[in-house]
């Protein structure tokens, strides 16, 4: 008697499985975090270009441009790094009365929960946060050439708010990559010069 064998050739749609996971690395999981992590910035950019036609007088729109770059700052800082790439850093005072700076990085086991963002929101924070602190030195050049003074130290308190957090989150990728916080390793910002793939790596 011979016995059937029960097992038959399964095929692997292995074409579904890539575009199953193509169409989850495009949700979008936090919209809105997604949409402040750039409103604020884009408008303060809108706002400078525009200045000249919202109002006539300068300290207005200083104030303007400054408030919507601080509410980024703080947004980018407190929110749409923890959410959108899993990163985090702030300053803390120890008990000797010493400023410390912590720079985190979610662990690679804990990235994969569902309130972790995605690859193109990951994307979207990256591209964010390189893309307008570049724009703002080139109004700071534009500014310079043309010996407007005044819009000279908007343009450089701008370029603050902006390379503050730029710096920070750049640390927290470079540092924070075996899930350690960077301020527990020899991290220096002349690692962000010697390693341009942090930066390339992420676009």
């Amino acid at each position: 008697m011979t016995m059937a064998d029960d097992t038959e050739d399964v095929e692997l749609d292995f074409a579904a499985d890539e575009q199953e996971r193509a169409r989850r690395s495009a949700v979008i999981r936090h919209p809105l975090a997604s949409f402040f992590h750039l409103f604020f910035r884009v408008v303060a950019i809108v706002v400078y270009l525009l200045c000249d036609w919202i109002s006539k007088s300068f300290a207005s729109c200083f104030v303007l441009i400054i408030a919507l770059l601080s509410f980024d700052f703080w947004s980018v800082k407190n929110v749409t790094g923890r959410l959108l790439v899993g990163l985090r850093w702030w300053n803390q005072i120890d008990e000797d009365g010493r400023s410390l700076w912590v720079f985190e990085a979610k662990k690679l086991g804990a990235s994969r929960g569902s309130n972790t963002g995605t690859e193109a929101e990951a994307r979207i924070f990256w591209l964010g946060l390189i893309i307008c602190p570049l724009i703002w030195t080139f109004f700071f050049f534009t500014s310079l050439f043309s010996l407007k003074i005044k819009w000279l130290s908007l343009v450089v308190a701008s370029i603050s708010l902006q390379a503050a957090n730029l710096y920070g989150y750049l640390r927290c990728k470079a540092g924070g990559q075996n899930g350690q916080p960077p301020d527990k390793c020899s991290f220096s910002g002349q690692h962000l010069l010697q390693r341009p793939d942090i930066i390339f790596g992420i676009l």
